[in-house]
């Protein structure tokens, strides 16, 4: 019913993206521009989507830049590293992929998101 006004979803899809209590900041449901453009708020979500590039942008630059220096200087750099996976080789294809390490559960269950960067 409606599905017109809803961009032809079905109920499943719709859901998904659903506000949840207790998750991580980071948690892509957090985005402000989504949350903008669900409510019909489309050049403010335009506006706000331009800000978080240009943030990801900033921040991407700041990595490169730390990286080119430590390559210079000859110290180690320790690259950006996800939280709750780790790369590793899949034992059957041989292919890279990225598996849960542990943390978020305990981290959800203590509200705890200290270690989680300020990405919105």
């Amino acid at each position: 019913k409606y599905a017109e006004n809803m961009y032809y979803f079905s109920e499943l899809a719709l859901t998904l993206n659903a506000p949840e209590s207790g998750t991580a900041p980071t948690d892509s449901r957090r985005r402000p521009d989504q949350r903008l453009m669900e409510n019909g708020r489309w050049d403010e979500a335009n506006a706000e989507k331009q800000r978080l590039e240009e943030k990801q942008r900033i921040s991407r630059k700041r990595r490169e830049a730390e990286a080119a220096r430590a390559t210079e200087d000859g110290t180690p750099y320790d690259p950006y590293k996800p939280l709750w996976f780790e790369r590793k080789k899949d034992p059957i294809t041989q292919e890279l992929t990225h598996v849960y390490k542990g943390g978020y559960w305990e981290s959800k269950e203590k509200q705890d998101w200290t270690l989680c960067p300020d990405i919105f």
